[in-house]
Order: structure tokens, then C-alpha cells, then sequence
């Protein structure tokens, strides 16, 4: 039975991909900010799919806290086939010369420095084993830059980069690099982007059918279920009514 570790599975697109990878009988461990959420998550997965599952209760920005979460894990679950680097977050919608340094750190210490920490934790086990596959959950903002997003698109660009380079360098080793970019999906993602306002996060969805955290869930299966002589390396999807980063077609008052 192979082991995924998923993070940020408390909600969103997290969750449903941990959902997904217990229906195809991935042991997991799965991890977040909220351990209320993370426990009743596990017992829900233990009870639905017979499958084991630890979860880690700590926040990707800080090194130490992965460093001790992941470095000396039980035997059950010390061999990581499969990581996804699903942690991430906007903060702030405002023009470059409005926004908050504070929104800037909070972006770029989870989308990159996270993604970076836990990476460097689980490589060198894929190594050894010569075997592995990491998935980076990017979005259309590491592909294009949008109006009052652009400390957003640049974390997501680097997550893009990175991808790119630990394919480059991970080859050799077996160990299979996919990312995935998602345009416009209906999650919590918009409510923490706008602090907490509900109305203005509900707003940027109307008039069109966002994607959903299924969808990621899908792309997720999609990738890992290919032969072993297939790499999926990049899928970006969009809802069919966003053309790119800004431009999409609203139908009003229907």
C-alpha cells in the first residue's frame, strides 16, 4: 500500500485530494493549522476506507515545526510515495501601491518558503528509494499576471520554477514532478484573500460556474494513475468561462 503525505488538508482542495487518495487506498498523512478539522478529517478517512492515517497539526512557514513533524515519522508511514504541496494562500485584492507588506510575507512564507521546507524534508527518502512522485498545486497566476495580484502571481510563478528545476534535477533519480494550475475555483480560497468578507469573496464568482476542489481531485487522480512510464508534468484548467487570468464571460441576471 503506498503512502501520500497531502498538506493543507483542512479544507478546500486538501481535503477533497486526501478524500480521493483514500478511495484509491493511499495510507495518509495529512496536515494543517487547524487540528479540530484535521482529527475529525482523519477519523472520517480511518472509517470510511479502512486505510491509516496520521495527522500533523503544524503551520508550513515554519521550519522548525515541519523539521519536527517530518523528519523522524513512524515506520507506517516514514516511506512517502507521493507529496502533495497543496499549503497556499492569497492575502490582500489591492493594487500594488494599497497593499500590506504583512499580506506579502504570509504569501510568499507559505506558497514558497512552505513548499520549499517540506520538499527538502521528503526528497531525500523519494532518493534513496529511487522512486517518487511530487505535485506543487500552482495556479493560472504562476502563468500570467493579473491587475492587483502581483506579489500572488509572483509566488505562483516561483512554485512554477521550482517545479521546473526539481524535475531537471530529480530525473535521475526516478522521482516523477507534476504541478497543477488552476484558474478561478470557489473554496476558502477568496474569503481568506479578502479577510474574512464572505460578500466581496462570493462577488468575484458571480455570474459564472468556478471550478471546485472535485476537480483538483480529479486532475490529482488523473496524474498518479498514468503507467509508470507516463509523467504528467503540468495541467492547467480553467472554468469554460475564464479565458485566462482576466478575462472571463459573466452571464448577469439570469
Amino acid at each position: 500500500m503506498k503512502t501520500a503525505l497531502v498538506t493543507g488538508t483542512t479544507s478546500g482542495f486538501g481535503r477533497s485530494i486526501a478524500i480521493r487518495l483514500a478511495k484509491l487506498g493511499y495510507n495518509l498523512l495529512i496536515t494543517g493549522r487547524r487540528n479540530d478539522r484535521l482529527e475529525e478529517l482523519k477519523k472520517q478517512l480511518q472509517a470510511d476506507y479502512s486505510i491509516q492515517v496520521m495527522s500533523l497539526c503544524f503551520d508550513v512557514r515554519d521550519n522548525e515545526a515541519c523539521t519536527k513533524a517530518l523528519q523522524n515519522l513512524p515506520e507506517l508511514f516514514n516511506k512517502i510515495d507521493l507529496l502533495i504541496n497543496n499549503a497556499g494562500l492569497a492575502a490582500g485584492s489591492s493594487p500594488f501601491q494599497e497593499s500590506e507588506l504583512a499580506d506579502y510575507d504570509q504569501m510568499i512564507d507559505t506558497n514558497v518558503k512552505g513548499l520549499l521546507y517540506v520538499t527538502k524534508l521528503i526528497v531525500p527518502g523519494m532518493i534513496q528509494r529511487k522512486s517518487g512522485h511530487i505535485i506543487n498545486i500552482s495556479s493560472i497566476a504562476g502563468i500570467e499576471v493579473y491587475p492587483s495580484g502581483s506579489v500572488y502571481c509572483a509566488s505562483k510563478h516561483a512554485v512554477n520554477a521550482i517545479t521546473k528545476g526539481l524535475r531537471l534535477d530529480l530525473i535521475k533519480h526516478g522521482i516523477k514532478v507534476s504541478s497543477i494550475s488552476p484558474g478561478m475555483a470557489e473554496t476558502e480560497f477568496s474569503i481568506v484573500r479578502n479577510h474574512g468578507d464572505e460578500e466581496k469573496a462570493k462577488a468575484v464568482y458571480a455570474g459564472l460556474v468556478p471550478l471546485n476542489a472535485e476537480d483538483i481531485a480529479d486532475t490529482v487522480e488523473f496524474i498518479i494513475t498514468r503507467p509508470n512510464h507516463v509523467s504528467i508534468n503540468d495541467i492547467q484548467l480553467n472554468p469554460v468561462q475564464q479565458a485566462n487570468t482576466y478575462v472571463s464571460f459573466r452571464k448577469m441576471n439570469e
